[in-house]
């Protein structure tokens, strides 16, 4: 357990750096419209960019600050995250396959080899289910800190609609950090906050993770078949994989993943967004839906505070595109999570072998 435990977090940890640049532009693009008018798209109100053609240019140095915006949490959430995942997973598959544990309470060492792919299905959709308590607060702070670079939609009185080139060049925006954030969160709505969206991040990861263990198992075990069938390839007796096979189905594995739940990622994100759109009057507690055109209403009479359902979020997203808006930003998606996902599974079966377990 213990070496499931370290080799879980130091490679989340190491796949959310690798990947949190494309993780942004993937969030943004599930919001809705153009990132820097809020999540959930335009007012019709000029945006930072309409305030002035002339200003200040951001430097080489904020822009490359800026792909790490919102990474703080993730890197030490989903750290935690994958660790319980791996050490949940073991557990629930050990469980479901009924083989004991050691004398001294420890789970073996390695998967058994009758573990069928079902097996590995409801068992990383357990694991996905038990790592909620982390993601959810995690993927909270982390959709705002991304959506929130750019500031609040501007109305059309506001002070940065009229800003004259020398002001929008004297104020530059300041991205806030995940940890301002989430005081933020606590002081409005206390631990409740952290968990907007809970529902549907817990639906998205108990069967994203089924399939992401699922698929990482077919795509291994296809990847031996190739091996053991005399092509030009190094067999080895050994049933670790190699460090190509970790690399291709680790990545496969993670566009499998992200293919099977991205319709939920979308409506989860704009749950979780919705916090972020400008409140004129409204208690710290409620949020302002008003100002999003998505609601199709501007009258004083809809302008009273309240948070939009899940259900209601997905209404509103179909409305406004059809079922694509649900696959918005999927391209992206795919490609930072074989990325990520190769190097996760690289780096977790690394330390496996260096701390004397195995995981095949």
């Amino acid at each position: 357990m213990s070496a499931d435990f370290w080799a879980g977090y130091i490679s989340g940890a190491a796949g959310i750096l690798i990947g949190n640049p494309l993780d942004l532009v993937k969030v943004r693009l599930q919001a809705g419209g153009d990132a820097r008018l809020g999540p959930l798209g335009g007012s019709g109100a000029a945006g930072p960019r309409a305030a002035s053609s002339g200003a200040a240019r951001p430097s080489f140095f904020q822009r490359t600050a800026a792909l790490a915006t919102g990474a703080a949490a993730p890197v030490l959430g989903y750290g935690a995250l994958n660790a319980l995942l791996f050490v949940s997973y073991r557990q629930a598959e050990t469980f479901l396959i009924g083989t004991p544990l050691s004398p001294s309470g420890e789970l073996p060492a390695s998967p058994p080899p009758q573990t069928s792919a079902a097996t590995t299905w409801v068992a990383g959709a357990a694991a996905g289910l038990a790592t909620w308590i982390v993601s959810a607060p995690t993927e909270l702070i982390k959709c705002r800190a991304q959506l929130a670079l750019a500031g609040p939609v501007p109305s059309a009185s506001s002070p940065s609609a009229s800003q004259t080139p020398g002001q929008a060049q004297a104020a530059p925006s300041k991205s806030p950090s995940s940890w301002s954030i989430a005081r933020q969160v606590w002081r409005a709505e206390g631990l409740r906050g952290f968990f907007l969206g809970g529902s549907v991040t817990a639906l998205r990861d108990s069967i994203g993770y089924g399939f992401y263990f699922w698929s990482y198992l077919l795509a291994t075990d296809a990847w031996r078949r190739y091996e053991q069938g005399g092509r030009d390839v190094d067999v080895s007796a050994s049933t670790t994989p190699s460090a190509a096979a970790t690399l291709m189905c680790g990545g496969l594995a993670g566009v499998v993943t992200w293919a099977s739940v991205f319709p939920l990622d979308v409506v989860k994100t704009r749950v979780q967004a919705q916090a972020l759109l400008p409140v004129a009057a409204a208690s710290p507690n409620t949020i302002a839906t008003s100002t999003t055109p998505l609601l199709g209403s501007t009258s004083t009479a809809s302008r009273q505070p309240r948070r939009l359902s899940t259900l209601e979020i997905t209404r509103i997203a179909y409305r406004e595109g059809g079922t694509s808006v649900f696959f918005r930003g999927l391209g992206v998606c795919s490609a930072r999570a074989f990325v990520v996902n190769a190097v996760q599974w690289a780096v977790y079966e690394w330390i496996m072998r260096e701390l004397g377990a195995k995981v095949h």
